[in-house]
């Protein structure tokens, strides 16, 4: 019995093990994490999605057409399964469809490199009612002005070390300098957006993937990356790739119904 007692306990720590080493990784490219946020109102942001995998939310994403969610390259790294649409609280799914393909640029290498965005075929078209609702593009590139005010939402964590949340957050973030923002990353990818991290204590956290930035009704980038593992600092930017700069390819995959 002793040994059988023994054997559990093992069991039990090596499970909690791989449980915390899976948490730590997901940092890197998961989940939906706003600081100092708030919750979305109810009847708002109705073109948010939740991009899972079998085990849950791993990626943030907004509905684009009825049969396409735009979403972060990089969430492709996961063995994506379905979007949830329809709610704010991910303990309540409303609309749950499962991806069909997943459509990348051929210039997409890595997060580092640019072009991080993926459109999600559905496998059946969404269904627009009073909780799903399809947010607009920026056709062309908008006059965004340094310091002009967005917004950007998600689920998730609400600090560096804080707890994951399941009711959709949202926080206002301003429009950052390029210049400023190539002189914070000196390598910065081509085609980007900066906006909120740098010099404030608003932003996405780690693995905030895939989300809109949200600049007068329009979506105008799709959260990428920021500083690894550390999501309360002032010191730089907030990185997403810029929607006008792709918005020939997203019009013509959906367009066409399929990648190419």
């Amino acid at each position: 019995m002793n040994c059988l007692a023994g054997l559990m306990d093992h069991l039990y720590k090596f499970q909690l093990f791989l449980l915390l080493t899976l948490a730590c990784l997901g940092q890197n490219g998961h989940g939906s994490d706003i600081i100092n946020g708030k919750k979305v109102p109810p009847n708002s942001m109705l073109y948010m999605a939740s991009v899972q995998t079998v085990q849950g939310h791993v990626c943030g994403g907004f509905l684009v057409s009825e049969g396409f969610v735009l979403t972060a390259a990089h969430c492709g790294n996961e063995n994506l399964t379905s979007v949830v649409l329809g709610t704010h609280n991910l303990n309540t799914v409303q609309q749950m469809i499962f991806i069909e393909k997943k459509c990348k640029p051929n210039t997409y290498k890595d997060v580092g490199y640019g072009d991080d965005i993926m459109l999600l075929k559905l496998g059946r078209k969404a269904q627009m009612d009073n909780s799903v609702q399809i947010i607009p593009l920026a056709e062309t590139i908008i006059n965004i002005n340094e310091n002009a005010q967005c917004h950007v939402a998600g689920w998730g964590k609400t600090s560096t070390r804080g707890r994951v949340v399941n009711e959709l957050r949202m926080a206002d973030v301003s429009i950052i300098d390029p210049q400023v923002c190539k002189e914070k990353w000196p390598r910065l990818p081509h085609n980007v957006i900066c906006a909120g991290g740098y010099g404030t204590n608003k932003g996405f956290c780690q693995g905030d993937s895939g989300g809109p930035l949200v600049c007068n009704g329009l979506a105008v980038g799709v959260v990428s990356f920021n500083k690894n593992f550390n999501c309360d600092y002032p010191d730089v930017p907030n990185v997403y790739t810029d929607i006008t700069k792709h918005i020939y390819w997203i019009r013509s995959i959906i367009r066409q119904n399929n990648c190419f």
